[in-house]
């Protein structure tokens, strides 16, 4: 069983598996108690693809990786009842400390190019005033956790960003686009859950969440591996 996990294609293959099993419980069966067994193995297979195969030599690293992973398996589980106010609450608070953990193994003490990260910045906080603008009046209570979530994002996207240089290129690759998929993601779900339903909604949301979730978690374990070819599968 083991080797399975240390076969980067076998575990992507039954990764993609498990995630579009899952979508299709979303669409045809009910939540409980389909759901709640379908959707936490896609955070349970990354976590345990990152324990077989991290050679994290930090142990905060770790600790980080450990702590995201297990809020972002909370959140998904809170969020199957999103239409309580109380567990929507919840599960926005644990996605938040999610992206905060992850914010931190992302950091880095290398020097940057301030200059480089000034475009950058602007064109993250354009796009999150323009969702927080178009779903001001909707937000109401949630404002404030709504923007505190969207800021822990844009943090989280520029760490990834600041990575350049200082880590191999597929990993760098990986990572950022890994937290943009993300960011894509929480932005459905905010219109969906506040605004509006979108265009197959259901399928889309489910698989951008699990291609990111992917693309990081597979990109931090290559962090420390060198050369290799880009492949997603």
């Amino acid at each position: 069983m083991l080797h399975i996990f240390k076969n980067e294609k076998k575990i992507s293959i039954i990764f993609f598996i498990i995630l579009t099993i899952d979508i299709l419980v979303k669409l045809n069966l009910s939540p409980f108690p389909y759901r709640y067994i379908s959707k936490p193995l896609v955070i349970i297979l990354l976590s345990l693809y990152y324990y077989f195969n991290t050679n994290e030599r930090r142990h905060k690293k770790k600790l980080w990786i450990t702590l995201a992973l297990f809020c972002f398996l909370v959140g998904d589980m809170l969020i199957l009842k999103h239409t309580n106010i109380i567990f929507l609450s919840i599960s926005m608070f644990f996605f938040a400390m999610g992206k905060a953990f992850l914010s931190l193994r992302l950091s880095h003490r290398s020097d940057f190019n301030i200059m480089r990260l000034i475009p950058f910045s602007m064109i993250l906080f354009t796009y999150t005033f323009f969702i927080v603008s178009f779903l001001y009046n909707s937000l109401k209570g949630f404002f404030i956790p709504a923007l505190i979530s969207f800021f822990v994002s844009l943090l989280l996207i520029e760490f990834a960003f600041l990575r350049k240089d200082v880590v191999n290129k597929v990993s760098y690759l990986y990572v950022l686009l890994g937290t943009v998929f993300y960011v894509l993601c929480e932005s459905m779900i905010a219109i969906k859950t506040f605004k509006m339903d979108l265009p197959m909604q259901d399928v889309l949301i489910m698989a951008v969440y699990g291609i990111a979730m992917y693309l990081i978690v597979f990109g931090i374990v290559r962090e420390n591996k060198k050369g290799g070819g880009i492949s997603f599968f």
